[in-house]
């Protein structure tokens, strides 16, 4: 065979179907327990699926099968872009900035699971922003056939600490548990909060009335949007109407919760298809957002975290994944 030949060889091999989805170039592990298996991109300062600003690097997942039926996947339209702020997928977590306010335009702030992050000249804090990433410290990734440890190390100027994740899927159950472990090896306490964004694409299917949202308390909030799209009722948030082109169901902040942990435990369902899911945690929610668009349906809730220097804390949160008996 001659070099060019080779080459062209390799090109096609690079790009091998599994079924009917080619094998893409991003570093990535899979995982099964035998009930569901999954996807995840890996964390890569070079060459990795997500290099964004906003969101924790670990744990990004673009599968989730389950009985027949999928649970995550890309929801956005445009082509993809590594460094854009939310072209990402799976559970995904968000850490708020730690030192935005005290920092003066060209110092560094810190988001955890991310790194040290240059302020610009701004108003705000804002998300969308695409803020240098001047150390994002080391990951190491050990894997298992049904778990992917994340952990990253960071030591910068005050502000060091070591965060664990673990991705499991639970022997002999239908379900999915995110373990952290966040240690405060600095000089300065961090103080933060984290939601995990949830960017459910269940089945492929549009977001709109099929689909239920449903949490333990009866909920209250109010959105721009409302009436037009969906509604709070009771304890659920309902769709109005199908979700087309640039619709969004956004609630800034919803209450009703109480101090408990009980509290964090919300359900989606879809009514078409059958794929639902539930999600708990064994800590209590802070704040409540959701917005969905076309093709992602979105419950944030947050969890507060105040860590001063030589301290541990630990938080878990975990997805049931049932099929929903009545079916349209």
């Amino acid at each position: 065979m001659s070099l060019p030949s080779k080459y062209i060889l390799g090109a096609l091999m690079s790009v091998i179907v599994i079924g009917s989805k080619p094998i893409d170039q991003f570093p990535q592990a899979e995982i099964t327990n035998g009930f569901i298996r999954a996807r995840l991109y890996l964390p890569n300062r070079e060459n990795g699926f997500y290099r964004g600003a906003r969101f924790d690097w670990a744990g990004v997942m673009p599968e989730l099968d389950y009985m027949g039926h999928t649970y995550f996947g890309k929801w956005y339209a445009e082509e993809h872009d590594p460094t854009f702020h939310d072209h990402i997928a799976g559970p995904v977590e968000e850490f708020t900035p730690v030192g935005y306010e005290d920092a003066k335009t060209g110092d560094a702030f810190l988001k955890i699971g991310v790194g040290i992050l240059v302020k610009p000249e701004e108003v705000q804090y804002s998300f969308a922003t695409p803020y240098k990433n001047i150390n994002s410290g080391t990951w190491k990734v050990k894997r298992k056939k049904d778990q992917v440890e994340f952990i990253q190390t960071l030591d910068d100027k005050g502000y060091a600490y070591q965060y664990h994740k673990t991705i499991q899927l639970i022997k002999g159950k239908p379900e999915l548990v995110l373990s952290h472990r966040l240690t405060n090896n600095g000089m300065k306490e961090i103080v933060t909060s984290v939601y995990n964004h949830n960017f459910f694409v269940m089945d492929d299917q549009p977001i709109g009335p099929d689909f239920d949202v449903t949490f333990p308390f009866n909920l209250h909030g109010e959105t721009p949007s409302a009436g037009l799209l969906g509604k709070l009722n009771d304890n659920k948030i309902v769709f109005e109407k199908e979700l087309i082109n640039n619709d969004h169901l956004y609630y800034r902040s919803l209450t009703g919760f109480s101090n408990s942990e009980k509290d964090y435990d919300i359900k989606i369902e879809n009514h078409k298809t059958g794929a639902a899911v539930r999600i708990t945690s064994d800590q209590p929610i802070s704040k409540i957002v959701f917005w969905s668009a076309p093709k992602t349906i979105c419950p944030e809730p947050y969890i507060p975290l105040n860590i001063k220097p030589g301290e541990t804390i630990t938080w878990r949160i975990a997805y049931q994944f049932y099929i929903r008996q009545e079916i349209k």
